[in-house]
């Protein structure tokens, strides 16, 4: 008898036509899945805009009850707000805002912010007119990142809700749903 027996094993593992196969499904699904996971990144942050624009309409009618007219302000990248009503120390009887007192970002804080928030005066009714801003105020959401779709979404106080991207024409529930 034979002590010496080996049993012959197969080595197996994964040939490269195995591999470039597995390579490409991959690279399909990725192709498929990671624009639709932006574009539901993208509607998330519209609507932390779309939440903190109601949420500064209310502080500014708020506002507006307690002075007789609305706050105009800019935000500028660093998140810093400042008063732009025409003549701040007329605009409001006399009142000036040294400091902004609305929150003028959308999110948790400034360095995440999805978008910053300015106010200013409404369109009139007729092209090229404006509204006083004792009359009626404009708030905005100006996004940090790239939104071509949606771009900045408006509202106004007299219920007039907008957007400036590209779906504003072809798709405005987009901006508003």
């Amino acid at each position: 008898m034979n002590i010496n027996r080996h049993k012959k094993s197969k080595i197996s593992g994964f040939t490269l036509l195995e591999l470039m196969i597995v390579v490409a499904i991959i690279g399909i699904i990725a192709a498929i899945a990671y624009p639709s996971y932006t574009e539901s990144v993208l509607k998330g942050k519209r609507a932390q805009a779309r939440s903190a624009l109601i949420e500064l309409l209310q502080q500014e009618e708020r506002y507006m009850t307690q002075r007789n007219c609305y706050l105009g302000f800019t935000t500028d990248s660093t998140g810093t707000a400042s008063a732009s009503a025409p003549s701040p120390a007329t605009a409001c009887g006399g009142v000036t805002a040294s400091s902004v007192p609305f929150k003028t970002f959308a999110g948790e804080n400034i360095r995440n912010a999805s978008h910053l928030l300015s106010a200013s005066t409404c369109a009139g009714s007729t092209s090229g007119t404006t509204l006083s801003i004792a009359n009626c105020v404009r708030v905005t959401a100006t996004p940090t990142g790239a939104d071509p779709k949606a771009g900045s979404l408006e509202m106004t106080s007299t219920g007039v809700k907008s957007c400036t991207g590209t779906a504003s024409s072809t798709n405005p529930s987009l901006c508003w749903p």
